[in-house]
């Protein structure tokens, strides 16, 4: 495969301002691989980006980008496990591989998380990532793509993983049990599908919009309350005979959401915090002292559950489809963006296609 010494990027240089540019294209370093990006997609950390309001970002100008896949395009030193032209999916983080916590496989949570000297790499977030038309990744963060599955469907790896990487921190085991998930966003829509394909008997799902509500239901949720018009804790109890979800997936990021968490969750049950927040939020945390609730939040998609959502998508226990709505081309980026951030259309997953 012919590699070009220059590509097109979307790099941010101050807040809000994000160019389509003209870069060289990196090198794949010891472990790495250099990547022919096809497709990539907008989330909502892209937006911190954007503005940078992103903890951990780089002063200087760099590449945005933290979902997307491509095709292998040359090797680094070392690297036997790919080959050129093998199809891939990228997970955003890859840890230090030195501290306590990427050996435990929380590589999400590093301890030098930033720190490129020492070999942490967040892609898009702390350093270079895939608005581009080729990106350099090591092969800790890579999963080969099933034939059955597009680069599009790829994308949506990360999205999935960050929901089962709070199942897994909140015990993995959801057979039997009536799950709260709030916030029909991608996340949420696909948390769902995620929660009927390891067995919950009911999934109830909780937001705003009837639009993505409804979604929700075609995906597999039981029931679905909009918070704008009905009490949702109140209706939870209502569906649980007054006993509360045996666990919730909190994917909203609302300035209440948390608090109407631990007003549904049963005692002794758990909160799997997903979300992230415009600001502080302030809840009764005398309502988890009282009752025991156990709460776990989740950064991005620790633990090797990028591998995990692949598989399950590939077996058509999940699917991203009906969650993809809108492709735009990498010089478009502006209007993707203005697309997702306004929700034109009911925007949910931006695709770009590099």
């Amino acid at each position: 495969m012919t590699v070009p010494s220059t590509m097109k990027a979307v790099a941010i240089h101050e807040a809000d301002d994000m160019r389509v540019e003209t870069r060289p294209v990196p090198k794949p370093g010891l472990g790495e691989v250099l990547l022919k990006v096809e497709v990539a997609s907008i989330c909502g950390t892209d937006v911190k980006v954007l503005h940078r309001t992103l903890a951990g970002m780089p002063a200087a100008d760099f590449i945005m980008g933290h979902e997307y896949a491509g095709t292998v395009a040359a090797l680094g030193p070392g690297v036997d496990e790919f080959a050129i032209g093998d199809r891939v999916a990228v997970e955003v983080h890859k840890g230090c591989d030195r501290c306590e916590n990427c050996i435990k496989g929380w590589y999400t949570s590093c301890l030098n998380y930033g720190d490129i000297a020492k070999g942490h790499r967040a892609k898009g977030l702390t350093c270079d990532g895939g608005f581009a038309e080729y990106a350099a990744n090591h092969i800790n963060t890579l999963y080969r793509l099933p034939e059955n599955l597009s680069f599009e469907q790829a994308c949506m790896v990360t999205t999935a993983a960050s929901p089962l990487w709070a199942i897994d921190l909140m015990g993995g085991y959801v057979a039997g049990e009536t799950v709260l998930v709030q916030g029909p966003g991608p996340i949420g829509l696909i948390a769902v599908q995620l929660c009927k394909a390891l067995g919950a008997a009911r999934v109830i799902l909780t937001g705003t919009r009837d639009a993505r509500l409804e979604i929700g239901r075609r995906l597999g949720a039981d029931a679905i309350v909009n918070v704008r018009t009905e009490n949702g804790p109140a209706r939870v109890r209502e569906l649980t005979d007054g006993k509360g979800a045996d666990c919730v997936l909190e994917c909203a990021g609302g300035a209440t959401s948390m608090q109407e968490a631990l007003e549904s969750v049963k005692r002794g049950g758990r909160i799997g915090v997903v979300a992230w927040y415009a600001g502080p939020v302030e809840v009764d945390m005398n309502l988890a002292v009282r009752s025991n609730v156990r709460i776990y939040a989740a950064r991005g998609e620790g633990g090797m559950n990028s591998g995990r959502s692949l598989a399950l998508m590939s077996a058509g226990k999940i699917t991203a489809d009906s969650i993809i709505t809108h492709h735009f081309a990498l010089d478009q980026i502006h209007e993707a963006f203005h697309t997702y951030v306004e929700r034109i259309g009911n925007a949910l997953k931006v695709i770009i296609r590099v």
